[in-house]
């Protein structure tokens, strides 16, 4: 479920009464600063759904700000080359996996007093990395980035790819499907999970998951929220009176 709108831990026991797996807090596209995501992801680690948070960009602060304030994955945009992937992923471990520094007392620990070398090493294993293949580049490069020690998830921004291919919002295009295919394959020849986004339509939906997508990003707080407001109103200019 993505976070946009919502700027109440709330959210987080809503997210998970409501059957939610995962808590995608959107710091890319709305007005969420570090301080109100990172009380999202604190929620959400109490409430015992997964919090992870969209950054929006590629420095290593990007990452480590909300690794360090209960964010239990983060999932970095517009990842086009293997080098990006690699940026992402070592601002994301600590070494001997990557160079994220190490802050002291980890709330995904509960912040117990843990031996450093055996908070980092449990840190790294709690910490899910996923980067947004986005363009037709990123599709060419998806085997590649698959390869990438660090990485996780690859997922589909499927808005942004269609648009970067000239085809804004035509989601069931046969170059849509061609671009599935190719990360579903690259993730499965090594060991990663294949995600979407963007794609909503409960039919497309279920025939991409049928296809092998794994990590399903289902929709925000906004759209669910217009959704039940639309049916309402919907509804009640109906009622005769």
């Amino acid at each position: 479920m993505g976070a946009r709108q919502a700027r109440t831990v709330d959210i987080a026991t809503i997210a998970r009464t409501c059957g939610f797996d995962w808590l995608f807090i959107d710091m890319e596209h709305s007005s969420l600063d570090v301080d109100t995501a990172s009380q999202l992801a604190m929620a959400s680690l109490g409430a015992g759904i997964t919090p992870l948070v969209r950054v929006p960009g590629h420095e290593h602060y990007h990452a480590s700000r909300l690794l360090d304030n209960g964010a239990q994955g983060i999932v970095a945009p517009h990842v086009d080359t293997v080098e990006e992937a690699q940026r992402i992923a070592r601002a994301c471990r600590y070494p001997p996996l990557g160079h994220r520094s190490v802050a002291g007392a980890q709330p995904q620990l509960g912040f117990r007093s843990v031996p450093v070398g055996e908070a980092t090493k449990a840190v790294n294993e709690l910490t899910l990395v996923v980067v947004m293949l986005e363009t037709p580049k990123a599709i060419a490069n998806a085997d590649a980035i698959a390869r990438v020690e660090g990485v996780d998830v690859l997922l589909i921004g499927t808005n942004d790819l269609c648009a970067e291919m000239g085809i804004p919002g035509q989601f069931t295009d046969p170059r849509v499907e061609d671009a599935y295919r190719t990360v579903i394959a690259a993730c499965g020849k090594h060991g990663k999970y294949p995600g979407m986004g963007g794609v909503y339509e409960p039919k497309l939906m279920e025939k991409y998951i049928q296809m092998g997508m794994r990590m399903i990003l289902s929709g925000s707080d906004l759209s669910f929220m217009m959704a039940g407001a639309r049916a309402r109103t919907e509804f009640l200019r109906t009622v005769k009176i």
